[in-house]
């Protein structure tokens, strides 16, 4: 028997990392006020290192867009497998050549291509594509900040959130 409710148990889930963050801040701040001398130099430690926590739990909430989506996404050694209800697929992480939302799909798919693969399109409410985010941000060069706008903006259109190598024109713009 739970005494949280379902909805509210996913929220706090959610912001899991964001509600650490405010833990180890308050108890930062209490070393600081509190006893002072060694104590307290640890707690401006723990503040700052609150901080990081905090910037960082909330770029991982706003990547994650939900669950139950179809398909299961898991990750095992730089290896994105993809196993969806029709489609599927494998892409070696550090083999991306490029990577793009399509949100004119129900709901909004990654577009993952790799050279000599099939393009793999990976739902982003799919069951442990949260895992993808640490993926994503390993890439060289890409701006995660970036790639959580435009997945949170409701763009009707696909857009290329990242390239190993430009095909377009030089005067042609990524975003």
């Amino acid at each position: 028997m739970s005494f949280i409710r379902p909805e509210a148990k996913l929220a706090l889930w959610r912001w899991r990392e964001v509600l650490v963050a405010g833990f180890v801040l308050i108890l930062g701040l209490s070393w600081v006020s509190g006893p002072g001398g060694l104590l307290g130099w640890l707690g401006w430690v723990l503040i700052a290192v609150a901080v990081a926590l905090a910037v960082i739990g909330i770029q991982r909430t706003r990547f994650r867009t939900g669950a139950g989506g179809p398909g299961v996404v898991t990750i095992d050694e730089g290896q994105i497998t993809y196993l969806g209800p029709l489609d599927g697929g494998i892409v070696a992480a550090r083999e991306i050549e490029r990577l793009a939302l399509d949100p004119s799909s129900n709901p909004a798919h990654w577009v993952l291509d790799q050279p000599g693969q099939p393009t793999l399109h990976i739902p982003v409410n799919a069951e442990g594509a949260e895992a993808l985010f640490d993926v994503f941000s390993n890439l060289p060069g890409l701006k995660t900040e970036r790639m959580l706008t435009e997945l949170n903006s409701g763009s009707p259109h696909p857009v290329v959130i990242w390239e190993r190598h430009p095909m377009r024109p030089p005067h042609a713009r990524l975003h």
